[in-house]
């Protein structure tokens, strides 16, 4: 679908689209929380009022157990238990753990590395909001522990060590994803057939707009007042990547980011062949799939790669498609959106 079109099909749709307060008479339900470090969104229809409040708590208890488990931020969730343990041994890790750890790996494996959960190794000395990141002996030093290679898995025992002992993980390019399908899940498992949860860049879409497709903002990467796109979907997933989402400037007048090249230890500017063209850098991709579980990190694996290597990879991979935003400010699809 062109840009053109998608944008007609807009408008005609804000022209008979519903007010949020006629839409919560007609059995639309919604909330908001912050959790996951983001704002957590919602809604969904369901006939009967008191279950849906039922509904709308049990996905947001959903949402704060994932937290509880996998923040790296929480000193008594798994991973950070993990990250204290992991590199003196083997330890023992919850199914659910060692299910994303498999999804990881296979991503790093499938992207030869542009996707890595290693990359908290020198992630997690950067501190966005105080705008504070390593130093090039640090990050020099620091460098070889960052490579997914490190982790050890045995899913069918559910043991994992890190071979390097200074190694550490960080799940912020998968979890959310995984968050919004195990939402959906909770939805099904109440009959709701319409609805869209939504966690920062991630969003999983459960059927229609009860007629309608869902309108999805892609958002502009330098103007937050601004949409660059808006997609209609259903029945899908779409994940959103891009250096406007945790980033400061530094000193020298540079953008510092939350998404790392793990070749560099240092957030993504180039591909992993160090070409640093504009045309080929990116800052924002948008990947739609299945599943959140997928989109998440193929969103994250995109930007790293580069436009060139990122709409390949995508263009490779059956049921995902990708809309990408070049440093030009130049947007790209992939070619199932392109008809």
């Amino acid at each position: 679908m062109s840009l053109a079109r998608i944008f007609a099909l807009l408008a005609s749709l804000l022209c008979t689209g519903l007010s949020h307060a006629e839409a919560q008479q007609d059995g639309w339900h919604y909330d908001k929380q912050a959790i996951m470090g983001t704002e957590v969104h919602l809604q969904f229809w369901y006939e009967n009022g008191a279950t849906a409040e039922t509904i709308t708590n049990a996905v947001m208890e959903e949402f704060r157990r994932i937290d509880a488990a996998l923040s790296p931020y929480k000193e008594n969730s798994e991973l950070s238990r993990v990250n204290r343990q992991a590199g003196q041994g083997p330890v023992d890790i919850s199914q659910e753990l060692a299910s994303i750890l498999d999804k990881s790996l296979w991503y790093s494996k499938k992207t030869q590395g542009a996707f890595d959960i290693t990359y908290a190794t020198l992630g997690s000395l950067y501190d966005f909001r105080k705008g504070e990141k390593a130093d090039r002996e640090t990050t020099q030093e620091l460098l070889p522990s960052v490579n997914y290679r490190h982790i050890s898995l045995d899913r069918e025992s559910r043991k994992l060590a890190f071979l390097d002992k200074r190694t550490k993980i960080d799940l912020g390019g998968i979890a959310k994803g995984y968050a919004v399908d195990r939402a959906v899940a909770i939805l099904q498992q109440y009959g709701v057939q319409n609805a869209s949860v939504s966690a920062g860049g991630d969003a999983r879409l459960l059927g229609d707009k009860r007629g309608k497709p869902w309108l999805i903002g892609i958002r502009h990467p330098r103007d937050r007042s601004k949409n660059a796109a808006v997609i209609p979907l259903e029945n899908t997933a779409i994940s959103t990547s891009g250096d406007y989402e945790r980033f400061f400037i530094d000193s020298d007048d540079h953008r510092v980011h939350h998404i790392f090249n793990p070749a560099t230890g240092k957030p993504a500017e180039t591909d992993s062949s160090g070409n640093a063209s504009d045309s080929n850098k990116l800052i924002s991709v948008s990947v739609i799939g299945p599943q959140g579980f997928d989109t998440d990190p193929l969103s994250t694996s995109v930007f790293v790669l580069g436009k060139q290597k990122g709409m390949a990879l995508i263009e490779g991979l059956p049921q995902f498609e990708a809309i990408v935003i070049d440093a030009n400010h130049r947007m790209f699809f992939t070619s199932g959106l392109q008809q």
